[in-house]
């Protein structure tokens, strides 16, 4: 595995080239007449080095991934510029809500930002954690002083950023003089599974919080900018002692870890460049979404993710249902931000269709 670091990786991504729909979606999209523009995809698939690492890793799946895992875990290591014993690897965050509730007991409390994702807060709460959630602000971002009160004697407190239904962020350095503060009362788990789709990934990531050996994980997935949704791969880094209690548990084990999902890791991560080509071109159609949305004078968010979070003309149960009904299907809705949409971006072409739909949809109620 050849030495690397995050900053070497990011010298070399320069978004040129064009991008092609990923060919079994836009297969599966020819065949049904749907669009899935539902959950977060990346419609260009990932970097187009993935396929034949999986094909080469093919030849060996009769064998166990011990060495594999080893010089995969090195390579996020040298990647993030931490020693291998601050990261996890896997879909870290499920594992981590039970590691933590079952260590705290039925008493423990864990804060999070609702409505918001709850892939960290569902498995704590299954066990007996208790979920206090810290409603968004008036822009839809994670309330930064809301949370720090609740912060006081908990057992974490978890934040999305970008934030999940929403797509906000919030400034950047008040972002991270709240961290820091808030890691002096409990442990922050911050999840930035869109954080490649934002502006100043460098300027806005926790990661240098955790390098300096505050109470801080930071969790990344492949499933999103990275294009490998169907592998269940990510990772987490944190501090040695959680990082060593998650692995005594079997957390991020060779034996919980694919061989064609490490080949497929190693050839997304070392290749930025394709990140920065998908990270651009979302960019381009969230600007094309941003002056549809406004000449429908509807209310959105500043998304700095993968999907765009408006208010439209009806509540989103049946928006869903009449974009459904003309071949568009998108996510659920996200109590109490009930006449709030969520729809994923897609191909230029896909979000052409589902924005000509909804002009149709408005007119037909103006």
């Amino acid at each position: 595995m050849p030495a690397t670091t995050r900053r070497g990786l990011l010298a070399g991504s320069v978004a040129v080239g064009g991008l092609a729909a990923w060919p079994a979606m836009a297969r599966e999209q020819a065949a049904t007449g749907r669009l899935r523009l539902s959950l977060n995809e990346n419609p260009w698939g990932p970097s187009p080095r993935v396929e034949p690492a999986i094909r080469a890793a093919l030849g060996r799946v009769n064998r166990y991934v011990e060495d594999e895992a080893a010089a995969f875990e090195q390579f996020v290591a040298a990647f993030e510029g931490l020693p291998a014993d601050q990261v996890v690897l896997g879909e870290v965050l499920g594992p981590l809500g039970l590691h933590l509730a079952l260590e705290g007991g039925r008493a423990s409390r864990f804060v999070y930002s609702s409505p918001g994702y709850a892939g960290f807060t569902d498995p704590a709460a299954a066990v007996g954690g208790a979920i206090d959630g810290a409603p968004l602000n008036a822009a839809l971002e994670n309330d930064l002083p809301a949370l720090l009160t609740k912060a006081e004697g908990a057992a974490a407190l978890f934040v999305v950023n970008p934030h999940n239904p929403s797509g906000t962020v919030s400034d950047a350095a008040a972002f991270h003089a709240f961290v820091r503060e808030a890691s002096r009362r409990t442990l922050v788990v911050i999840d930035e599974a869109y954080l490649e789709y934002a502006d100043d990934y460098a300027g806005r990531t926790a990661a240098p919080l955790v390098a300096e050996g505050l109470n801080v994980v930071v969790f990344r997935t492949f499933a999103k900018a990275y294009g490998l949704a169907g592998l269940q791969l990510g990772y987490a880094i944190g501090p040695r002692a959680l990082v060593a209690a998650l692995k005594r548990k079997g957390v991020g084990a060779p034996h919980a870890l694919d061989r064609l999902a490490l080949a497929a890791g190693t050839a997304a991560l070392g290749d930025q460049a394709h990140v920065a080509r998908v990270s651009a071109a979302v960019a381009r159609e969230r600007g094309i979404w941003r002056g549809v949305l406004d000449g429908l004078g509807w209310r959105q968010t500043a998304s700095q993710a993968n999907f765009v979070f408006f208010k439209g003309d009806r509540p989103q149960a049946a928006l869903a249902s009449a974009l459904a009904e003309r071949g568009v299907d998108i996510g659920r809705a996200h109590p109490p931000l009930s006449d709030w949409t969520r729809i994923s971006l897609g191909q230029p072409e896909e979000n052409a269709r589902v924005q000509t739909i909804l002009r149709e949809l408005a007119g037909a109620r103006g």
